[in-house]
């Protein structure tokens, strides 16, 4: 499983339905309506939030205005009510951890995607995110 934390935008086609996938598999775990990833490192954060249920909904829209905004059919009624909710913290060492990892994706599958994101030097977050300066977060896995 991987909820990113960089922003939806940037995601190719297949990684942003496999994002959405995910979210809504990190929201059953959550709601307690599946046995599945129940331990998952990356949902510690989403348990630790004041109202983790309306911040694991929150995740998923952002992702559902992207590939909205795409011409992309994700059915929205699967998100559950979303309300504005505190942002969660992020280290700035985890989102560039996680753009090396997905530059390093596009490069084998979308060279010309590769291309244009490359330049990027400070990736914008998920909206549900706020970056601050840190290390790597503790439930990253190093090998990813």
């Amino acid at each position: 499983m991987r909820l990113w934390t960089i922003h939806p935008r940037y995601l190719d086609a297949q990684d942003l339905v496999a994002l959405w996938r995910e979210a809504l598999l990190a929201r059953a775990v959550l709601r307690g309506k599946t046995r599945g990833c129940r331990h998952h490192p990356q949902l510690t954060r989403f348990r630790t939030h004041p109202c983790p249920r309306y911040a694991i909904n929150a995740y998923p829209a952002a992702i559902h205005a992207v590939a909205a905004g795409r011409g992309y059919s994700f059915d929205g009624s699967k998100i559950g009510p979303v309300r504005s909710v505190r942002a969660m913290t992020t280290t700035s060492a985890q989102i560039s951890h996680e753009w090396r990892h997905f530059l390093r994706k596009a490069a084998r599958r979308d060279p010309q995607l590769h291309r244009r994101l490359r330049a990027i030097r400070v990736p914008r977050c998920h909206p549900l995110f706020k970056s601050v300066k840190g290390p790597l977060e503790p439930w990253e896995r190093r090998g990813s």
